[in-house]
């Protein structure tokens, strides 16, 4: 495996690093001592590259990405698999603001707690679709004007009586499914959103995501899989159609 330091790079200097490597034929690459270095992997194309980081990358990684896998032992910043189409972003840690802004597809799994507007306006793109899986918690505003895709919360790392997600969860979304392994009430929803009952079908269509969880990270999928889910959908795939209407 390729190593690269990070250290004392600029994003730039160390963009330059990486992507000479894998113009030189490199496939498997591990930077080290990153520090908020962003824009890693920005555009990156190729399915059979993987890249393991040590530290905490910058904001969006992996934007644009259409292939590679990233595993990242730590935490990440903002706006982690920006319109992503393709590939997986794995993060030992916590995953900050914005993880899978418009996101067409591709999978992160997070194994600590996600920040605000997780999966802003992730879409299903053609044969692409976006998943995002966190292990921990979510923060206000969880799949705001969702329009594709699946989110996954399931709180493993919280206490029993403690919110799973903040409030204005699903605000404006119109498409996809929002999964919590908990108790959601009305009043943590947004406008467009809607609880719905959590059936069988559902657990046949999220286990092989679990099961990819439980692989990354190492926890049981029967404890992952054991409960039912909280199930988040939007109320119509237009719900500010008649706040934009004309009145004549």
């Amino acid at each position: 495996m390729k190593t690269i330091d990070a250290k004392d790079l600029s994003y730039k200097q160390l963009n330059e690093k990486l992507f000479n490597s894998i113009d030189d034929g490199e496939r498997q690459i591990r930077l080290t001592n990153v520090k908020g270095q962003r824009y890693i992997a920005a555009g990156c194309t190729l399915k059979d590259l993987e890249i393991e980081i040590e530290g905490t990358p910058g904001n969006d990684l992996g934007a644009f990405m259409n292939g590679p896998t990233i595993t990242v032992k730590g935490n990440v910043q903002d706006a982690t698999g920006n319109t992503m189409n393709y590939g997986r972003i794995i993060i030992q840690g916590d995953s900050r603001d914005v993880t899978g802004h418009s996101m067409r597809g591709g999978m992160i799994l997070i194994k600590g707690n996600i920040g605000y507007r997780v999966g802003l306006h992730m879409k299903a793109f053609g044969n692409n679709f976006p998943i995002i899986v966190a292990g921990g918690k979510a923060g206000d505003f969880l799949g705001e004007y969702m329009a594709g895709g699946i989110l996954i919360v399931l709180g493993l790392l919280n206490d029993d009586d403690e919110r799973l997600i903040g409030d204005w969860t699903g605000t404006g979304m119109h498409a996809g499914v929002i999964y919590v392994k908990g108790n959601v009430t009305e009043d943590q929803l947004g406008y467009g959103a809607k609880l719905i009952d959590f059936t069988e079908e559902d657990r046949e269509q999220i286990t092989p995501i679990l099961r990819e969880y439980s692989k990354n990270f190492g926890i049981k999928l029967s404890q992952l899989n054991k409960e039912k889910f909280t199930k988040i959908v939007p109320v119509s795939y237009r719900p500010y159609g008649k706040l934009y209407a004309l009145k004549i």
